[in-house]
């Protein structure tokens, strides 16, 4: 044993002499440099100078902490309401002043329904007037259960799902599904409760150009090529196009017919949401879907909030029964919400909208003729197709100053409200919150209770007497 090491001890001290010269320079170099590294200081400590009591006080009182918020002028838009006295149906009292609305959301006339507003009185008599309590914590009512039943058998799906804020609808549904490391494709147009459902999933997030099927089957076709690079990583890793069926911001309706092929061409989920289209495109109301006659069970997911066409609040998602029943566990704004008051539950009766199914076809025919008034106008470019009931009017040429077109824009509310025609400015979150800033618009909002004088008056105070306010 010990003639092993000696003879070890020995190749070591030969090997050492026939290096070469330069290879024992830079060992030794690398040695005093780890040595150095080991005995010496990381830091050096400064000198320190102790303050006087008065100078602690001098600065305490020189400090100024950043502003919680941005400032923000009291003339700001948003600080001043316009107050509504009375419902705002189809006659609106604004500020005082009576005005034919051509604001509010009520496309079927039912906020001021005299049935509507009987089982939503009976309904207060019998439960009160809120729950206080989520869904999971005795906030199921019985009319709760009844209206998930009504909405999932007027919609002809296996369940439906209602949530008590309608914002927080689409915005819990999405990433109760989608997670970190899944994949979106969304619209670039999308509204801003879907937005917040995105940035609340975590997920990889692709935007497509509006409405542009060749630019979402682009990005389909690059991730398709990612996951054969990585199967194993693809197999694990969801995939969901996101849509509304007709968008807010735009007015105009998704390609339904051709996604439903991206769909099962490139084997993704489709999420569609239909605040702006339930209870307005379709025979029956039932959505995008009715439009253009495609099997609802080729949607994975609808959302839609009741806030809009059927004059009530919170909202709803609707599918298959393994899809709804995740989000009793999962969707945030059903486990932690307090429930639906139950006057409001009973008072959302979609059985309404199929008893008159006349009424739809009389909203798209004064849709058609508000779209068809409203062209012809070169100082404003109307944003919309004619089956919309909320359409916009932007500016043929813009200032250049976002802010500057939003006061030109006020001015004419302001001028029409002065002529009792209630029109409003889409509102939008600014500084950089929403992912795809629209342009200033008034939205004109159509509905079956306007009649042919009403909306002979309102395009007139918009297309004809305007005129002097843009130079």
């Amino acid at each position: 044993m010990a003639s092993g090491q000696q003879w070890v001890l020995v190749e070591m001290v030969q090997a050492f002499y026939e290096a070469p010269a330069y290879h024992l320079i830079l060992e030794g170099i690398l040695i005093l440099w780890i040595i150095r590294l080991l005995f010496s200081k990381t830091y050096k400590l400064h000198e320190t100078y102790k303050l006087t009591e008065k100078e602690k006080e001098d600065l305490i009182e020189e400090w100024q902490p950043d502003p919680l918020v941005p400032p923000v002028p009291k003339d700001h838009s948003s600080l001043n309401y316009d107050v509504v006295t009375g419902p705002p149906s189809h006659k609106i009292i604004i500020n005082g002043k009576e005005c034919i609305n051509f604001a509010s959301f009520n496309f079927l006339g039912l906020l001021d329904n005299d049935r509507v507003k009987q089982k939503a009185l009976a309904s207060l008599k019998k439960y009160g007037v809120g729950t206080c309590g989520p869904r999971g914590f005795y906030g199921t009512f019985d009319v709760h259960l009844e209206l998930e039943s009504r909405v999932a058998k007027f919609m002809k799906t296996e369940e439906a799902i209602i949530y008590s804020y309608g914002f927080a609808t689409v915005a819990s549904a999405v990433p109760a599904y989608s997670k970190r490391g899944d994949i979106i494709f969304v619209d670039e147009a999308a509204c801003f409760s879907i937005q917040k459902g995105l940035q609340a999933s975590r997920s990889f997030i692709k935007y497509f150009k509006h409405n542009d099927m060749e630019d979402l089957e682009r990005l389909l076709k690059e991730q398709e090529e990612e996951d054969q690079k990585n199967p194993r990583k693809a197999r694990v890793t969801r995939k969901f196009i996101v849509v509304e069926g007709l968008y807010i911001n735009t007015a105009d309706i998704c390609p339904l017919p051709e996604l439903v092929k991206l769909k099962y061409k490139y084997k993704v989920r489709i999420f569609l949401e239909e605040s702006m289209s339930f209870g307005v495109l379709g025979e029956h109301g039932r959505g995008v879907t009715e439009h253009f006659r495609v099997n609802i069970d080729d949607i994975d997911l609808i959302s839609a909030n009741m806030e809009n066409a059927v004059a009530s609040i919170g909202g709803f998602c609707c599918g298959r029964s393994f899809v709804i029943d995740h989000q009793r566990l999962s969707g945030q704004g059903y486990c932690f919400s307090a429930s639906l008051p139950p006057m409001a539950a009973a008072a959302m009766r979609p059985n309404i909208m199929e008893e008159d199914p006349d009424i739809f076809t009389v909203l798209r025919e004064k849709c058609r003729h508000v779209y068809t008034a409203l062209q012809g106008n070169t100082r404003f470019e109307v944003s919309g197709l004619s089956v919309a009931p909320a359409l916009h009017l932007q500016l043929e040429r813009s200032s250049g100053s976002r802010e500057s077109d939003m006061q030109l824009l006020r001015s004419i509310v302001d001028y029409c409200m002065d002529r009792h025609v209630a029109l409003t400015l889409a509102r939008y979150l600014e500084r950089k919150r929403e992912r795809f800033l629209p342009p200033p618009s008034i939205r004109v909002v159509v509905t079956v209770e306007q009649t042919e004088d009403d909306i002979q008056k309102a395009v007139s105070c918009i297309k004809g007497q305007l005129q002097p306010l843009i130079k």
